[in-house]
């Protein structure tokens, strides 16, 4: 078995099918894990043809059921340490937030927030008897930036930005670094498959629908301009294999940073005035 192991959570797709594969690559042995196995296809097919068979093993978790994040603690105690943990399952839930369910909310925050923590737990044990450790969440630009008509979405990954926040000053005396990668806009199933708007924010008669029309125009025209998801997954394998993580934020993609920037220089009613103009 390779020196390093690592666990990556919703490796069906995306970054997280990617990353398995660079970290792979990299003589780490790897866990990719997803909810449904049955969309394992494109990752199986990948394995072979780049030979990775004995590098990537593939489980079953849903990181929001106790019960299966108990059996993937029996498989690392099999194991025996693991030295990388890439929390990336997750789900955007879009609507405005009149219309969008508690139930939807709590659905959101169940696999963004709440997932990552108790995979989160589990995994610190190992790292503090080994005394070293990386666990990387995978944020957004929307756990920085709000946006309409994505509140579930967007308050999901400030609650990560927060919870990373506090994990890594807790944790960083025991030799384990935590990351935050915040990318934008990038060709993943997350803007497709994985995007789930309330059902009521679909309808005609909503008095919203006109405005989510704008908002999902908004996101359609930008698709072209989405980045590669590679340099997300080579980001977080390089981040992943450093010796020491001095950072904990990493913005990523096209105009994130200047995003950033502009919303933190700008006084909140001009920002406010960029935004809904985008959006006329």
């Amino acid at each position: 078995m390779a020196l390093k192991v690592a666990l990556i959570t919703g490796a069906s797709s995306g970054f997280g099918l990617l990353t398995a594969l660079e970290l792979a690559k990299q003589d780490v042995f790897v866990v990719a894990t997803m909810r449904n196995l049955a969309k394992a296809d494109t990752l199986k097919e990948k394995i072979k043809e780049l030979k990775l068979e004995d590098k990537i093993r593939i489980e079953k978790l849903d990181v929001t059921n106790s019960t299966s994040i108990a059996r993937m603690k029996a498989v690392f105690n099999a194991i025996g340490r693991i030295d990388i943990l890439v929390n990336n399952a997750g789900f955007a839930a879009g609507g405005f937030a009149e219309e969008v369910t508690i139930e939807e909310f709590k659905q959101q925050f169940d696999t963004n927030f709440f997932g990552v923590i108790e995979v989160t737990q589990f995994v610190l044990p190992f790292m503090r008897k080994q005394k070293s450790g990386k666990i990387i969440n995978v944020s957004s630009i929307s756990g920085l930036i709000g946006f309409p008509g994505l509140s579930p979405y967007v308050s999901s990954k400030y609650a990560l930005e927060g919870f990373s926040e506090s994990l890594r000053l807790e944790v960083k005396p025991f030799g384990i670094d935590v990351a935050l990668i915040q990318p934008g806009s990038y060709s993943t199933s997350i803007w497709t498959t994985g995007k789930k708007v309330a059902e009521k924010s679909l309808d005609t008669k909503s008095p919203y629908y006109s405005y989510m029309q704008v908002i999902e125009k908004q996101i359609e025209s930008g698709k072209s301009q989405m980045g590669d998801p590679e340099d997300v997954a080579k980001l977080i394998c390089k981040i992943a294999l450093e010796q020491n993580t001095k950072k904990l934020r990493f913005p990523i993609g096209k105009g994130v940073k200047l995003s950033l920037l502009i919303k933190n220089k700008t006084p909140w009613s001009l920002w406010e005035k960029l935004v809904m103009k985008k959006l006329q």
